[in-house]
């Protein structure tokens, strides 16, 4: 905004993230591709507001994220609530869900009936999910902490739908590739914003 020459508050930027970023993010998940069908889930503790709650998220096996869920609860009913979501928000079924050692995630593939897709990770078979909450810590360090559950969800919702749309991972591909990946993400973006 300053390179433009227009002079704004943060309160501005953020009343407006407020009210445009989930729209931005639904737009910007509308043009993704399907994601892969093999899934990894996990959980992560965080203070939100003084009191600890539970981040769930899920991700392919190619890093991209699939769903965030901030719940207060690490049990049976919040990790049947984010696969049932999962469920009805991807448009591939899975192939393999595979989770820490928690035995929350098997009961409720149990009452899914999905419990032949679980794969409970063993050392390294979920370092993608383990991998992929850093981008979040960062996050939450760069705001001070969240203030609530309902900011913190939206704020982790619309910053998954960037995230999956400008993350490149570099040091898999050509020069070529890259500015043609980062070429398509800006025009992703740009229509998104329109």
């Amino acid at each position: 905004m300053a390179a433009r020459g227009v002079d704004v508050s943060y309160e501005t930027i953020r009343c407006r993230t407020i009210k445009f970023g989930p729209l931005i993010a639904r737009r910007l998940r509308k043009k993704r591709w399907p994601p892969s069908p093999r899934w990894h889930l996990d959980e992560v503790v965080c203070n939100i507001g003084g009191k600890r709650m539970f981040l769930w998220r899920a991700v392919d096996d190619e890093g991209e994220v699939l769903d965030v869920l901030v719940q207060r609860w690490r049990d049976t009913e919040a990790a049947l609530k984010l696969l049932k979501r999962l469920l009805q928000t991807q448009p591939v079924d899975p192939q393999t869900i595979t989770t820490d050692g928690l035995a929350s995630y098997g009961a409720a593939l149990d009452q899914l009936n999905l419990r032949h897709l679980h794969r409970p990770g063993r050392l390294r078979e979920n370092n993608r999910i383990e991998n992929s909450h850093l981008p979040i810590r960062r996050r939450e360090r760069q705001q001070q902490r969240f203030k609530s559950q309902a900011s913190a969800q939206r704020s982790l919702t619309t910053h998954a739908a960037i995230y999956n749309t400008f993350n490149i991972q570099r040091h898999l591909i050509s020069r070529p590739t890259l500015r043609r990946l980062r070429a398509d993400a800006a025009t992703a973006w740009a229509a998104a914003v329109a």
